[in-house]
């Protein structure tokens, strides 16, 4: 019996995804966990694997094509038991179709095309063949089967009936009308003669745009910014990293940043909340997302309970995460939810920015580059290593004091950073 393969659901939240590329193609032989298609979500690329064993017997959804629904069939194979029994049918009709001269003249070409699909009266087809057969008014006897033991897939439906499509619009004329009118709207913002070059946007660069746009069109942004020094920092991270040495571990200065987020959340829980219409939510721990920029767009796989990890243990997480999210590797479970967002660009030199806030979140931290600085040490003007951090707050869950309480602790976690290790 011929199984059908559906588009998956690869996230509690995915309704429709791309169809990326087929790894398999008709006639091929699949096993369980056999890799069939990449299919693209709205935040990465995953793989999709077979689950059951057989043959492909039609390929249902092109490589490419966008906004298939979960639960659309994509694919179909039949099994082994199934493969094997056309093979002798296919066999013994030839001898059945060949003293039958007379139906051969009223076939308008290929009088032999039905003796490798026949079966006595029966045309060997997929279901899916004999539908669109059936709603294209396709003699299946007149179609030559491209599958397995010469079975007829949807693709030889739909080559037999593109004549028969062509015939009724001969209007050649029309057609070039109504193409300028498609390019018009899909460019609504005129070039003034620019040239340029149109990239079809994935399913990664869609979501942002709709997330980001909602968040700044329904979110009333709060921007409180802190100076920090990082001298303090930086020698212990470099006294951390020399201990860690034999352990192939090395932290970063967003590793210990992280740990500061999440401990400063946990010290000012009125801004480890998020908004949800007529309820607030308060969460009982600190799950930071961390903003990496991967080729298809911006992803934050997150680091669960950063609060009370250990930040060697944050470093080799967010090491581990960051690959992922460069190769499209993430699963959903590594990058939905968190109740904070990291977002740092102090490698690019930046000195300071407004970040925008990741919905349902309703904080984020935008930090810059660490540089020295005209500084007050106690008391008198010396030269430090200052970096400006920026928290954008949702003033519907957290009140400016309160986002205000949050970036001292965060400030003072940094500067007095042996409370990351206590």
């Amino acid at each position: 019996m011929p199984i059908a393969i559906k588009m998956p659901a690869l996230s509690p939240t995915m309704e429709e995804g791309t169809l990326a590329k087929w790894l398999v193609k008709v006639g091929d032989k699949v096993s369980s966990g056999d890799i069939m298609a990449e299919i693209e979500t709205d935040k990465a690329t995953m793989e999709f694997e077979a689950v059951d064993e057989g043959t492909i017997v039609s390929i249902d959804v092109a490589e490419g094509s966008e906004g298939v629904k979960v639960g659309t069939v994509i694919a179909t194979i039949s099994s082994e038991d199934e493969d094997s029994a056309p093979e002798p049918a296919a066999k013994a009709s030839a001898p059945v179709a060949a003293p039958a001269p007379a139906p051969a003249p009223v076939v308008t070409a290929p009088a032999p095309v039905p003796a490798p699909v026949a079966k006595g009266s029966r045309v060997v087809a997929s279901p899916l063949a004999k539908r669109i057969a059936a709603d294209a008014g396709v003699d299946l006897g007149s179609v030559k089967g491209t599958g397995p033991n010469g079975r007829i897939v949807k693709a030889d439906v739909n080559t037999s009936a593109q004549p028969a499509a062509a015939a009724p619009a001969p209007a050649a004329p029309a057609a070039p009308k109504a193409a300028p009118a498609k390019a018009a709207a899909a460019t609504p913002v005129p070039d003034f003669g620019i040239p340029y070059q149109a990239q079809k946007l994935n399913n990664v660069r869609k979501t942002i745009a709709r997330r980001l746009t909602e968040a700044k069109q329904t979110i009333p942004h709060i921007y409180l910014t802190v100076d920090i020094q990082l001298d303090a920092l930086l020698k212990l991270r470099g006294q951390l990293n020399k201990a860690l040495e034999a352990d192939g571990i090395k932290l970063s200065v967003n590793d210990l940043i992280i740990k500061a987020l999440a401990k400063a959340l946990i010290q000012v829980p009125k801004c480890n909340v998020s908004f949800a219409g007529d309820e607030l939510r308060s969460y009982s721990r600190a799950d930071i997302s961390v903003a990496v920029a991967a080729p298809s767009g911006l992803i934050t796989p997150i680091i669960t309970d950063a609060g009370n990890k250990s930040i060697s243990a944050v470093a080799t997480e967010m090491k581990a995460l960051a690959t992922k999210a460069r190769d499209g590797k993430l699963q959903p479970h590594e990058y939905q939810g968190g109740t904070a967002t990291l977002s740092n660009l102090g490698m690019f030199g930046i000195k300071s920015f407004d970040a925008v806030i990741n919905p349902p979140q309703a904080m984020i931290m935008a930090v810059g580059a660490g540089e020295q600085r005209p500084y007050v040490i106690d008391g008198a003007l010396g030269i430090a290593t200052v970096m400006s951090a920026t928290g954008s707050f949702d003033h519907r869950a957290i009140d400016g004091a309160d986002g205000a309480a949050l970036m001292q602790a965060f400030k003072n976690l940094i500067e007095n950073p042996f409370g990351l290790i206590a």
